[in-house]
């Protein structure tokens, strides 16, 4: 009910004159990968193997942050927190099997954009409960597919209405969502529209077509060739979908972010498993250290790129720590939601981006996950898992090498007294909210200790 109410009252507070200026407003496309390693967009500039163009022509008509971050290094609480744009701890959505409850109850970025006149629509992976309330959730249209199974969808590839229903798969999923979405563009060019683009990219179970997986040919580990051809496939589709921005000359008139939900899952000896499952995804993190599991840099500083030509200066590699949580702020703000203190944990990031305000965005960055927490503020980090506690200093060891807490306590303790003073407002308050796992606990061991993990090599 108070949700309902929510939703009235931001109708309320949307003028006539608002209403009527909404051709001003811009459209959004969230582009959201799915267990999607650092190193892996060739504009990095860390490897080589990685070809990603379309992305890559993203980052050179806007912004390449380079410091950018998930809010959660897993799936669930990671799309929580970009959708309702709150940290996820605060209304319980803090791991992976946690009650979604929570969530339900929040207002999502996509039920505040329809209440302001937005079409809505969701394409790829959801996580957040069943496919067929992904409308409950604030999308006008869905088109579920994350896999080669039937899905919920209630539009088709050509982007014409169906009643919501399973649809079996006619194309491959990452093309399927593209296809759907570019489709959407075209019906609503008209009209300011939000598309959430949720690929289940290179996420397991690794199943590129043959198309993309003869794109990289030669001697290398087969699933890293798998992680390379999804990403391509991810590429591909980016590039539909702003040709069909082009098309309609919406490229100036829509801001795009492209993010990953989390690091890569490397399982740390990124096994070559044969077959698409369960274990390391092909996707690198390189050169940060850890991966999928961990508030190390490998588990949540992920790609992250931002554009809107015409009012993000082109050609910038941004170096100020931004979060995924300003995906929801900088929306709202440039679709004039009100919005109540509380209810946003992120900021506008357009006037930064655009060179009118040159100061950070933030002031420090935090993460809770289980038992981990950390803080960044500045060059500094502040990392906590269970009794283990790390310090490094990220503008000369992005890679977290060299813990320096014992050189340098007085910063760790302020550091910490911030991140104490923050995690007393989430559920449940405190530094964490578990114990340490033991895949947590090998994770430490190994990257951030240097010790051998308590598993075998080769499970």
């Amino acid at each position: 009910m108070n949700k309902f109410l929510t939703i009235c009252l931001s109708l309320l507070w949307l003028s006539p004159s608002s209403v009527h200026a909404a051709d001003d407003r811009p459209n959004i496309i969230v582009f959201y990968t799915d267990d999607h390693g650092h190193a892996d967009l060739s504009c990095q500039g860390f490897l080589t193997d990685i070809k990603t163009p379309n992305v890559d022509a993203l980052a050179r008509s806007g912004v390449l942050a380079r410091n950018g971050y998930s809010t959660a290094p897993q799936c669930i609480p990671s799309r929580a927190g970009l959708l309702v744009g709150k940290f996820l701890s605060k209304f319980g959505v803090e791991a992976n099997g946690a009650s979604l409850k929570g969530f339900d109850d929040e207002l999502t970025i996509a039920e505040r954009l329809q209440s302001a006149g937005y079409v809505t629509a969701q394409f790829g992976k959801w996580h957040l409960g069943p496919g067929p309330r992904i409308t409950d959730h604030g999308f006008k249209h869905v088109f579920n597919q994350n896999s080669q199974q039937p899905f919920s969808s209630n539009i088709t590839l050509d982007g014409e209405d169906r009643e919501m229903s399973s649809l079996p798969p006619e194309m491959y999923h990452v093309d399927g969502c593209s296809r759907a979405a570019a489709s959407l563009i075209h019906r609503y060019k008209d009209n300011p529209f939000f598309l959430y683009v949720a690929y289940r990219a290179p996420h397991v179970p690794l199943d590129a077509t043959r198309k993309y997986l003869d794109r990289f040919p030669g001697k290398m580990p087969e699933r890293r060739r798998q992680a390379l051809a999804m990403l391509s496939a991810v590429d591909d589709g980016v590039g539909l979908i702003t040709a069909t921005l082009a098309e309609h000359n919406l490229t100036e008139k829509t801001l795009i972010f492209y993010i990953g939900d989390n690091g890569a899952p490397l399982k740390i000896y990124k096994r070559d498993a044969p077959g698409g499952g369960p274990g390391w995804d092909g996707s690198l993190n390189d050169p940060l250290n850890g991966e999928k599991g961990m508030l190390a840099e490998g588990g949540m500083h992920t790609p992250f790129v931002v554009s809107w030509p015409g009012t993000i200066t082109a050609g910038q590699v941004y170096e100020h720590p931004i979060s995924a949580l300003d995906v929801a702020a900088t929306t709202a703000a440039l679709a004039k939601i009100q919005t109540k203190p509380g209810d946003l944990d992120g900021v506008n990031l357009i006037p930064f981006l655009s060179g009118k305000n040159t100061a950070a965005p933030h002031n420090f960055l935090t993460w809770r996950w289980g038992a981990q927490s950390a803080i960044r503020e500045g060059n500094w980090k502040l990392l906590r898992g269970g009794d283990r506690e790390y310090l490094y200093d990220l503008d000369a060891d992005i890679e977290e090498q060299h813990n320096l807490a014992a050189k340098h306590p007085t910063i760790a303790s302020a550091l910490r007294k911030k991140l104490s003073a923050w995690a007393e407002q989430l559920n449940p308050p405190g530094l964490d909210a578990s114990r340490m796992t033991q895949a947590a606990t090998n994770y430490f061991d190994f990257y951030l200790d240097g010790k051998e993990p308590t598993l075998r090599k080769n499970p």
